[in-house]
C-alpha cells in the first residue's frame, strides 16, 4: 500500500544510528548474560490482531467527529490494516465485526490474501439493533427474558462461526451488553442461568479446532449490573461451557486500580486465559493507545504471560481494541502494537531465576528491582531492527506521514459529513 522504495530511503537515513543502538545495547545486555539476537528473534515472531473497526474514527457517547479518508466498507479496513503490517511488521492479522464487516466470504479472503493479511477470532453484535432485525436487544440478547430474542443472539453467534470458518479463522469473541441499570430490574441469578443456557447453544456449533472467548465487562451500557461483570463470572463461564471455553481479558474491562496482572496470573493457573484485547485507561473503559497511561502496568501483564512460556497449550491470542477520537487511527494502531512488542520484549529481560530466589527469601525490594531493571531497558534497537529486517519501517509513524497515505485515501474516500454518536 505505501511504496517499498519509499520505506527503504527513510531507513537508509537512520541504519547507521541504528547499528550503533543495537551494538551498544548489546554489549550491555550481554553483561546481564542476555543473548539480544535470541531476544530479537522472539520479538519478530510477535504479532497483535488489528480490530478492523480500529481504523475508522472512534466515538464517546455524545458524539463523534469524523476523520479525513476514513474506510467507506471492509475492504477500505482491510487496505489500512494492510498498511499497519507493511510498516511494523507485528500485525499480522485482522479481527472482523460481524455484521459491521459482512461481505462475501471469498471476496474477504481473496483481499486479505492479496494484502498478506490473516483474519483472527470474529467478534459477534448483540449489544445493537441491527435494520432489519426482528427482535430488539433494548433488554438484553443470550440472557434476554424472552425465549425468541435470545435464540435470534445465538443465531447470530452460529452465523459469525460460519463465516470465520470460511475466512480460516479459529476463534469467536462474544462480549454481551446485558445487565440492568436499577436495582431490582433484573434476577442476577436467572439472567445468568439464561445467558449459560445460550452460550451452551453457540458453543455446541463450535467447530473442533475453534475456541471461543468470553469476554466480562463491568459496566457500559448497563450501569448497575452487567451479567459477566468481571473475571470471577468470566472464568465461571468458561468452567461451565467446556474446554473449549476460556476468557479474554480487556486491559479497561475493569474498576480502577484493579490488579490486572494477578487475574492474568489466576486466569493461567486455571488454564483459561483465552487472550486480550490491549488498551488503556485512566478512569474506566477508556479505550486509550496501548500503553498512553501505564506502560508498566502493560509490562506487568507480559511478566506474567512470558512467565507461563512453554506451558502446555498456553497460547493467548492477542489483540488491540481502542477507539480513537482524535488522532489518525493508522498512527495509534502503530504506536500501540509497537508499545505491545515493546512490553513483550522487556518481559523477555527479567532475571527469572534471580526473582525467583528474591521472592523465596521474601526480598521484596530486590525482587521490585529485578522488574525495574527489564522495564527501564529501552528495547527500541530491538524492535527497530526486527522491523527492519522483516521489511517494514525503523520508524513507521515517520514512514506513514512521509507517505501521505492519508491524503491520498481522501481524495477517495469522501468525507463523512456531520457528527453522530457513539461508536463506529
Amino acid at each position: 500500500m505505501i511504496d517499498t522504495a519509499l520505506v527503504e530511503a527513510e531507513n537508509a537515513r537512520r541504519a547507521a544510528d541504528l547499528k550503533d543502538d543495537y551494538e551498544s545495547l548489546g554489549a550491555r545486555l550481554a553483561r546481564r548474560g542476555v543473548d539480544i539476537n535470541a531476544v530479537k528473534a522472539k520479538v519478530a515472531s510477535y504479532g497483535v490482531a488489528i480490530p478492523s473497526w480500529g481504523v475508522g474514527t472512534g466515538g464517546t457517547r455524545f458524539a463523534r467527529f469524523p476523520g479525513d479518508g476514513e474506510p467507506r466498507h471492509v475492504f477500505d479496513k482491510l487496505e489500512d490494516c494492510a498498511v499497519i503490517q507493511q510498516l511494523t511488521r507485528a500485525t499480522p492479522s485482522v479481527s472482523l465485526h460481524i455484521p459491521w464487516d459482512k461481505a462475501p466470504a471469498a471476496d474477504l479472503k481473496a483481499k486479505a490474501e492479496a494484502l498478506g493479511l490473516g483474519f483472527d477470532a470474529m467478534n459477534s453484535n448483540t449489544f445493537q439493533d441491527q435494520p432489519g432485525q426482528a427482535l430488539s436487544y433494548k433488554y438484553g440478547s443470550l440472557s434476554h427474558t424472552d425465549p425468541a430474542t435470545r435464540a435470534q443472539a445465538v443465531d447470530h453467534n452460529l452465523e459469525c462461526i460460519e463465516i470465520g470458518r470460511a475466512l480460516g479463522s479459529k476463534a469467536l469473541t462474544v462480549w454481551i451488553g446485558d445487565g440492568s441499570n436499577f436495582p431490582g430490574q433484573s434476577d442476577f441469578t436467572r439472567a445468568f442461568e439464561r445467558y449459560l443456557e445460550a452460550m451452551a447453544k453457540v458453543y455446541a456449533g463450535l467447530p473442533e479446532d475453534w475456541r471461543l472467548f468470553t469476554e466480562h465487562k463491568m459496566y457500559e451500557p448497563a450501569f448497575y449490573s452487567t451479567v459477566i461483570q468481571d473475571w470471577g463470572s468470566n472464568l465461571m463461564t468458561a468452567q461451565a461451557l467446556g474446554p473449549k471455553a476460556y476468557c479474554l481479558v480487556d486491559l479497561g474491562h475493569h474498576a480502577p486500580n484493579v490488579n490486572i496482572e494477578m487475574i492474568v496470573a489466576r486466569l493461567i493457573q486455571a488454564g483459561k486465559l483465552g487472550g486480550f484485547h490491549f488498551n488503556d485507561s485512566k478512569y474506566g473503559d477508556d479505550d486509550l493507545d496501548t500503553a498512553a497511561i501505564a506502560p508498566y502496568r502493560l509490562f506487568l501483564v507480559f511478566n506474567e504471560l512470558v512467565a507461563a512460556e512453554g506451558r502446555p497449550g498456553f497460547a493467548p491470542a492477542h489483540m488491540l481494541d481502542q477507539s480513537h477520537n482524535v488522532t489518525d487511527p493508522i498512527e495509534s494502531l502503530m504506536v500501540s502494537a509497537m508499545e505491545v512488542t515493546r512490553a513483550y520484549a522487556q518481559a523477555l529481560l527479567v532475571d527469572r531465576a534471580a526473582l525467583a530466589g528474591f521472592q523465596e527469601e521474601n526480598d521484596a525490594l530486590m525482587a521490585t528491582g529485578t522488574l525495574k531493571e527489564a522495564f527501564r531497558t529501552d528495547v527500541e534497537p530491538i524492535l527497530a531492527l526486527a522491523r527492519m529486517e522483516a521489511g517494514g519501517a525503523i520508524d513507521p509513524v515517520a514512514a506513514y506521514r512521509a507517505s501521505g497515505y492519508r491524503g491520498k485515501v481522501a481524495g477517495i474516500r469522501p468525507k463523512v459529513q456531520g457528527a453522530s454518536g457513539g461508536i463506529v
